[in-house]
């Protein structure tokens, strides 16, 4: 028999102590045993037990279960999953029922019937597995529930290098090969992911997409990892990490540039390991992921920086899709544009729209910097602002902000060419800031600078 599992068993009989373990040492992996119920809380915190069995009586001459009931509450505040089994010296009925109806999962006397302890026990050890995995499944179901209303669009494009795209897609949807998707801001990273999702063979499992980028510092952990009740001053009870949730299924780590370096091992060992442990549990969880990371930017430079974990990178990188910007593949502008025309016109019960060929023509020659969300957000605000069946690019671009890709001869706005002038300075060289600033003719820094000042 596979030994597994972990009991605590709390008497104040050093004989029954003694047998209980050498009894249930055939059949459980951990078996702690304490005389004083005091110490309940420093085990509890310390460990988490699939069983516990616990003496109802602690006090002499009292039988009353009162005591033993007490500390099961205690018991079932710190983990409302544990499967707590009462023993007791008296077959009080009565007392049995109460103590079933407070929470008990089973109850057994001192009468020694090793037959029928096994058994109430293992009933016991299986409702706790039980538990455990409807837990997990309603944290899923939440999950995939709060994402429904995510909509997602298809990966549309038909340029030379979506088509190298496609077909690094088609060849690692089937694998569960860590993959790691480098692109601008904007470029549909995570359209990228879900679609590798979709034709994996996961694809009936869960898909959890986590933004590092938007998360607090703070938070990392228990986002990722999960928490167990009582783990710091908010944490009122067990929650569930990402990891977890996905296991069976894809997780998206967006912005893995953002990890933090304090997290960056624990993400390492998680992944060579596939197991996580909760923030205040030395409980090892099993993990089953598919992993895919996307960044906009240059690990390769984080590294000699020292901002990023050389090891962690060839963990994340076994295969790369480096993700083309819009300008890249402006032969898909078009397509793009009546793709989200075609969906928002439907939204908002406006049929007939088209484009003029003067709109048609700006949105080619638009730099944008932003990339298809830019597009898309673009086309939206002017399915929205038309009154007619045209399209115009007053409508794109109501207030005049539109920015071409060539230097605008007849202004002499410093802001406004510089701005292009970087943007085709990262575009050349594919977002690599070292190259880039050395074509501009300034430091790293200035250019890091520049590209805050100009949200680049």
């Amino acid at each position: 028999m596979l030994k597994k599992g972990k009991i605590l068993i709390i008497d104040d009989n050093e004989e029954l102590l003694i047998a209980f373990r050498f009894f249930l040492s055939k059949h459980f992996d951990k078996i702690e045993t304490i005389k004083n119920p005091n110490l309940i809380h420093e085990c509890i915190r310390k460990e988490t037990y699939d069983i516990v069995l616990l003496d109802m009586n602690f006090s002499a001459g009292v039988n009353t279960g009162n005591e033993g009931i007490y500390w099961m509450k205690q018991i079932l505040e710190k983990d409302s999953n544990a499967s707590v089994i009462l023993i007791t010296a008296y077959g009080d009925v009565e007392l049995a029922v109460n103590a079933m109806k407070e929470g008990a999962a089973d109850f057994i006397q001192k009468s020694w019937d090793e037959k029928k302890i096994l058994s109430t026990i293992l009933s016991a050890y299986n409702l706790r597995l039980s538990k455990l995995k409807i837990k997990t499944l309603e944290q899923k179901q939440k999950h995939l529930s709060d994402k429904i209303d995510s909509k997602f669009d298809h990966i549309i494009g038909e340029s030379d290098s979506m088509k190298s795209v496609f077909n690094i897609i088609n060849k690692v949807s089937e694998t569960d090969a860590n993959i790691l998707i480098l692109g601008e801001n904007g470029t549909g990273k995570e359209v990228i992911a879900r679609e590798i999702h979709r034709k994996s063979k996961r694809n009936s499992e869960v898909f959890v997409s986590v933004d590092i980028g938007s998360l607090q510092e703070n938070l990392f952990e228990s986002e990722l990892f999960g928490h167990v009740k009582g783990a710091y001053t908010d944490a009122k009870e067990d929650r569930v990490g990402r990891f977890e949730i996905a296991s069976g299924g894809t997780l998206f780590l967006d912005e893995i540039g953002n990890l933090p370096m304090s997290l960056q091992s624990k993400l390492l060992s998680a992944i060579q390991n596939k197991e996580i442990f909760r923030i205040g549990s030395n409980m090892p969880i099993p993990v089953d992921i598919r992993l895919i990371c996307a960044t906009n930017k240059n690990l390769n430079d984080m590294i000699i920086e020292g901002n990023f974990r050389e090891d962690l990178l060839y963990r994340i990188n076994t295969i790369k899709i480096n993700l083309p910007s819009l300008n890249e593949r402006s032969s898909d502008i078009k397509l793009l544009a009546t793709f989200f025309l075609n969906k928002y016109a439907n939204k908002y019960n406006k049929s007939e729209l088209k484009f003029n060929q003067n709109t048609i023509n700006n949105l080619l020659q638009h730099s944008w910097p932003g990339n298809i969300r830019e597009l898309q957000h673009t086309i939206e605000k002017a399915v929205i602002l038309c009154d007619g069946n045209i399209i115009l690019s007053s409508h794109c671009w109501p207030d005049g902000e539109q920015i071409t890709k060539q230097l605008i001869a007849n202004t002499l706005n410093l802001d406004l060419n510089e701005k292009l002038i970087i943007e085709k300075a990262l575009q050349k060289y594919k977002g690599n800031i070292s190259n880039a600033a050395k074509e501009l003719g300034i430091n790293r820094s200035t250019l890091y600078k520049k590209m805050v000042k100009y949200d680049i």
